[in-house]
């Protein structure tokens, strides 16, 4: 053994996975969604793909980690404008601009592996939206329980929907339109049959 050569430190915890979820944006950005690789991403971390694995089951649970590690979730921030419509644009301008954060490359990708992540994950807008259902009614905006699961995740589906259909940003103009001619009519009718 050469007592010249340098020791070589095994990192492991936090540090060791904030190298892999640095090693997976850096590779990410070097190939692409598509041509990512559990292999291509332990090499630029220097580890073994196998501990990958312990943590993440797929690629696309270890891009969404990597995704997560770089924003704050909005499901930790969820939006209060005072208001139901502020809140909803609110929170579609954020998935909205995390779409292009992100890149559309990346978005397709995890929604073509969709049925690889955790069903947990497809749940976190129907519990910010229901937060912001929740303050509304509790501000008298609309009766409490008055939507149903549907209408509540319609606006993030909406445009779930129209990120997949386009590479482009999606325009202001679309997220008012979902909002103001989709959402709060479906909302306001629902609020006046309960009454």
């Amino acid at each position: 053994m050469n007592d010249d050569a340098p020791a070589v430190r095994r990192r492991r915890g936090f540090e060791l996975e904030a190298a892999i979820l640095r090693a997976t944006w850096e590779e990410l950005g070097a190939v692409g969604y598509m041509n990512l690789t559990m292999e291509g991403v332990a090499d630029r971390a220097r580890t073994g793909k196998q501990v990958l694995y312990r943590r993440w089951r797929n690629r696309a649970e270890l891009v969404l980690a990597a995704m997560r590690s770089r924003v704050v979730s909005i499901a930790d921030d969820v939006p209060d404008t005072g208001e139901l419509r502020g809140d909803v644009l609110a929170v579609l301008d954020r998935m909205a601009r995390r779409y292009d954060d992100v890149g559309s490359d990346v978005v397709h990708g995890l929604m073509a592996e969709a049925r690889d992540l955790d069903p947990v994950f497809f749940s976190i807008m129907t519990g910010v939206m229901e937060t912001i259902l929740r303050r509304a009614a509790d501000r008298g905006e609309i009766l409490s329980g008055a939507v149903g699961r549907r209408i509540t995740t319609l606006p993030a589906d909406l445009l779930r929907h129209e990120m997949l259909l386009t590479s482009a940003p999606v325009p202001e103009s679309t997220l008012v339109e979902i909002v103001d001619d989709v959402f709060l009519p479906l909302v306001n009718s629902r609020a006046g049959r309960r009454r």
